[in-house]
């Protein structure tokens, strides 16, 4: 079932993990996708991925912090690939010090990346997205944009939390504009970076805290996303999507 047939996404931070099956996943459901990241040659293999596999992709390097990187990365998809009628702000960064020794370059940096990049992503999209007839915006916070966590990763929780409300905000201002706009809450996730975890306490902490007794995979994610980018959730804005094995649900 192609229910994206036609449309064209960005997806940031798709050189791997839940990015690199996000952009994957809308490829395959007939969308022409814009990889964005910092890993070059990690993007334009995920580009090569889409394209063997029959699909339609490109890749641009892009720091979401950036506001000209923004602007250059809606250019390409505008001029290379036809529009813009989903955008995915999926790229983001972790922190792991409690708050007393979280120096503000930390703070920042991971604000910066989390929260701002958010920001400046739906900002610069909004008269794309505006022209478009099929408009949904996906902005990925986490469990832990809801609750406090275990009391360290400051700057992420703080970040993921105002991605939270900040979708809600701009759910409502752009209700009759034919923009829908709403958040996925990933739990722990199987991505490549926690792999190294795998077989020791932390990956098995993990595990006991989610109620369905293992860890969610990157797929897990993208077909949430797919279904919010899709007409199935034509009537589905400012929603707050929880992927957690039940975690949310303690």
């Amino acid at each position: 079932m192609r229910r994206l047939e036609g449309r064209v996404a960005i997806v940031t931070g798709a050189a791997s993990g839940i990015g690199k099956e996000t952009a994957k996943r809308l490829a395959e459901e007939g969308a022409a996708v814009l990889i964005t990241d910092i890993q070059v040659e990690a993007g334009e293999a995920t580009v090569k991925e889409i394209e063997e596999a029959g699909g339609r992709a490109a890749f641009i390097r892009h720091d979401v912090t950036s506001e000209a990187d923004w602007e250059a990365a809606m250019a390409k998809a505008s001029e290379d690939l036809g529009g813009v009628d989903i955008l995915v702000n999926n790229a983001g960064m972790g922190d792991i010090k409690p708050i007393e020794e979280t120096t503000l370059a930390e703070w920042d940096r991971t604000v910066a990346i989390d929260q701002t990049g958010v920001f400046l992503g739906m900002k610069i999209a909004a008269p794309y997205l505006k022209r478009s007839e099929h408009a949904s915006v996906i902005n990925i916070s986490s469990i832990f944009g809801t609750s406090g966590g275990f009391g360290v990763s400051p700057a992420y929780h703080a970040a993921k939390g105002a991605v939270r409300t900040l979708t809600k905000n701009v759910a409502l201002h752009w209700a009759t504009e034919g923009v829908r706009v709403n958040s996925i809450h990933p739990g722990f996730i199987a991505t490549p970076i926690l792999e190294e975890s795998r077989d020791t306490p932390i990956w098995d902490g993990m595990v006991q805290l989610t109620p369905m007794a293992r860890l969610g995979r990157p797929e897990d994610i993208a077909a949430g996303v797919a279904y919010l980018a899709s007409d199935d959730a034509a009537f589905v804005t400012g929603l707050e999507l929880y992927i957690d094995g039940g975690y949310m649900a303690r």
